[in-house]
């Protein structure tokens, strides 16, 4: 008798699908594959679908509001667009399905639109979170390490919606399993920010991505994968020919750009924070198979050394570098290199950690953390922000105030564009995996209707981003409203 499989008959809804009886090795094959490509898809959809019932908690749903109007017309505002220039009076924002139709005179009569008036209040662009992970942000690192997949699709869309609600319309995702969530959002079935996912991070063995226990190793060659590699958060690779098919299996489940890790890391069990990780020639072969797909590989590192082994590979985002040196951060601008920074200060609003070892490391970075945007500033490196929050619920309610505290270093006009216009121009590396293909954080003709209506005054500082509950008065992405409490 021939071996039982167990794809042998499958259901889908009440579609039955039983295997060719002919018997051949060719239709066997063909079956199975076209089986496990149905079941791998039906799980990913499932996944998806499975978020829709949920929202923030009972009776705080978070509903779309559709304009009655084929145009919106925002009217008496003040203006900051994005760029970083002052803000402006005497301008109205036109908007026509999903998108910015165009910038009016205060005086132009629009026919056919409904009318907001912004009682004179800020009218600026939404917000991106440039290091995101939309997937740990809002749980524990050992739910994370310990749940159901099912359950962190759940509690990350919330989070999601909770993230949208602090005036964050788009976020680059720095790794995690988020592709169904980024569906979920995009097909409507949750409210959220625009997803640009990296999938799992590609990690050596022994490396920022290694989560396994120490009685896991040795793994054999044909060993199964760990739980965190079968979740999706991180890859394990070793050698050029296991780093692309990681980065190759990404770029299928649909990433905008590659997550590498090339040195070690404060969240992290293991590795050193001083370590140097992935060769060359795996550097290498990461951002070659990211280029062969039109978009780019950010990487993880810290130090010096990984700085420049990263760039000389052709990576084209660095994310922290806290320990950068001035030859790195010249190289950096010199290549036209990226550095995603974070504000990991050491007052009491980063990830805490238990362990002494990962205390020490978060007590560099924070120490580093100064001397990066002192250097980035006087080098003229092109530079994005972030938060990096990750495993810490608690944290998550203070996504703005990141934000709003790096004013000790910029004005605020220039640090709020930095929040939006600049890590708009960061999201559009994935060039052709940009699933979101037209401007973001800006408000310009052509650009996403990604609109924050605020209290503030940025041209001050950018506190009023630290209560997003009281001072963001309305939240517009892609044309749809998802708070209005101007009245």
């Amino acid at each position: 008798m021939p071996p039982h499989n167990p794809l042998s008959a499958w259901t889908f809804g009440p579609i039955r699908v039983r295997r060719c009886a002919c018997g051949s090795v060719g239709c066997e094959q063909l079956h199975n594959k076209v089986m496990t490509d149905m079941s791998r898809r039906f799980f990913v959809g499932g996944a998806a679908a499975m978020l829709a019932p949920f929202a923030l908690g009972p009776g705080l749903a978070l509903a779309q509001i559709a304009p009655s109007k084929p145009r919106v017309l925002l009217t008496n505002l003040r203006l900051f667009d994005g760029s970083g220039q002052r803000v402006r009076e005497g301008v109205q924002v036109l908007i026509e399905g999903d998108r910015i139709q165009a910038l009016l005179g205060a005086s132009e009569q629009v026919a056919d639109a409904e009318v907001i008036d912004c009682q004179g209040k800020l009218v600026m662009p939404g917000l991106i979170d440039a290091h995101w992970h939309a997937m740990l942000a809002g749980i524990p690192e050992m739910v994370a390490m310990t749940s159901d997949v099912g359950y962190l699709y759940l509690s990350a869309a919330q989070e999601a919606q909770r993230t949208l609600l602090r005036g964050f319309t788009s976020v680059r995702d720095a790794g995690g399993p988020s592709f169904a969530l980024k569906r979920a959002i995009d097909e409507g079935m949750v409210a959220g920010p625009r997803i640009f996912p990296s999938g799992a991070m590609i990690s050596q063995t022994s490396g920022h991505g290694d989560f396994r226990l120490r009685t896991d190793l040795p793994r054999a060659d044909n060993g199964p994968l760990s739980l965190v590699e079968r979740v999706g958060v991180a890859m394990i690779a070793d050698g050029e020919d296991q780093v692309l098919r990681r980065v190759r299996e990404q770029l299928m489940l649909g990433a905008t750009q590659i997550k590498m890790l090339a040195g070690g890391g404060v969240a992290s069990m293991y590795d050193p924070l001083d370590s140097t990780q992935f060769t060359d020639k795996e550097l290498r072969a990461g951002v070659a198979a990211a280029d062969d797909w039109g978009t780019y590989v950010m990487a993880h590192v810290y130090t010096p050394k990984g700085i420049q082994r990263a760039i000389r590979a052709g990576v084209k985002s660095i994310e922290h570098g806290q320990l950068a040196d001035e030859e790195s951060v010249r190289m950096m601008r010199g290549e036209g290199v990226w550095w995603c920074l974070q504000p990991f200060f050491d007052d009491g609003e980063g990830n805490a950690y238990a362990d002494p070892q990962r205390q020490a490391s978060k007590r560099k970075t924070s120490e580093g953390t100064e001397k990066a945007y002192a250097m980035a500033q006087k080098h003229g490196v092109k530079t994005a922000w972030g938060t990096d929050i990750l495993f810490n619920p608690k944290n998550t309610a203070s996504q703005g105030r990141h934000l709003a505290k790096l004013t000790r270093f910029y004005d605020p006009l220039t640090l709020l564009a930095q929040a939006t216009g600049v890590n708009g121009e960061l999201l559009a590396l994935s060039g052709e995996r940009n699933p979101y293909p037209h401007t973001l954080g800006r408000i310009a003709a052509g650009a996403w209707a990604d609109i924050l209506v605020a209290d503030g005054d940025p041209s001050v500082n950018l506190d009023f981003l630290t209560e997003p509950e009281r001072n963001l008065r309305l939240i517009m992405k892609g044309g749809k409203v998802y708070k209005n409490t101007l009245g």
